[in-house]
């Protein structure tokens, strides 16, 4: 079964597509009104997932040592990594 909260905001986007004739306009309308489908709320602070500094560092130096990163690039990171950590 789709997720609800999918399939809302299928609907919905549909409702808002230039593309998309009258007729499925409106079935989409009827469908949002009639199934009682929500839309999924957007991220709230609680759900945006913060990184690990120690996974961040880690991977500026993997960027290090790989042989297929710019020497302008490494410079960049041996910058950030000596300001941050």
């Amino acid at each position: 079964m789709a997720n609800p909260g999918n399939v809302a905001g299928g609907l919905k986007a549909t409702l808002t597509n230039p593309h998309v004739s009258d007729d499925a306009k409106e079935g989409a309308q009827h469908r949002l009104d009639t199934e009682g489908l929500k839309a999924a709320a957007a991220p709230t602070q609680e759900t945006v997932h913060v990184k690990d500094p120690e996974n961040v560092k880690r991977g500026i130096k993997a960027a290090l040592h790989n042989p297929r990163v710019s020497e302008g690039k490494k410079e960049e990171l041996r910058h950030k990594l000596d300001e941050q950590f």
